[in-house]
C-alpha cells in the first residue's frame, strides 16, 4: 500500500475524476511549488472506482469555482495541525466571472476588453453556461483554459 505522509496545516483536493488531476495540478502550479505537494492518480474509490488525490503541506488561496467547472464532484478538505477542520464539496457555480470566455466575437465582451466575462449556469447535467450579454453557451466539459 502506498504512503504518503500526513500533512500538517494545508489542502487536499479529493474525489476528482480519474485522469483530470493533472489539470489542476497544471492550473495551481503545484509544479513550482516550494512547499511538499503530493498528487495521487488512479486510486481506488468505494464511491467512483478511481479517483486522483492532491496533497498541499501549505494553506493557499484557490478558486473553488473554478475547481467546479473542472469536476463538481470534487471535495475540498482542509487540514489545521493534521486534522481536517472543514469539507467543501464542491457543485457546480451559478455563475462564474472572468473564468470562461465567450466565443462568439461579436460579443461585447469579445469586443471590449474591459467588459467582465460573466457566464450563468443553464443546465447543470450538460454543464452549459450561457453568456450574460449576447446568450453564447458554452460547454465547461469542453473548456480547455484552465
Amino acid at each position: 500500500m502506498l504512503n504518503i505522509d500526513e500533512i500538517k496545516n494545508g489542502i487536499v483536493i479529493d474525489h476528482i475524476r480519474a485522469g483530470q488531476g493533472i489539470r489542476i495540478f497544471d492550473w495551481l502550479g503545484l509544479d513550482k511549488a516550494p512547499y511538499t505537494v503530493a498528487y495521487v492518480t488512479n486510486a481506488s474509490s468505494e464511491r467512483s472506482g478511481r479517483k486522483d488525490i492532491i496533497k498541499i503541506d501549505n494553506t493557499i488561496s484557490i478558486n473553488l469555482d473554478v475547481l467546479g467547472l473542472i469536476d463538481p464532484d470534487i471535495t475540498v478538505n482542509i487540514i489545521e495541525n493534521e486534522k481536517i477542520t472543514k469539507k467543501i464539496k464542491l457543485s457546480l457555480p451559478a455563475k462564474v466571472e472572468n473564468v470562461l470566455i465567450c466565443k462568439n466575437p461579436r460579443c461585447i465582451s469579445s469586443t471590449e476588453k474591459y467588459i467582465t466575462h460573466v457566464f450563468h449556469l443553464e443546465n447543470s447535467e450538460s454543464r452549459t453556461y450561457r453568456c450574460e450579454y449576447c446568450d453564447e453557451a458554452i460547454s465547461a466539459k469542453d473548456y480547455k483554459t484552465w
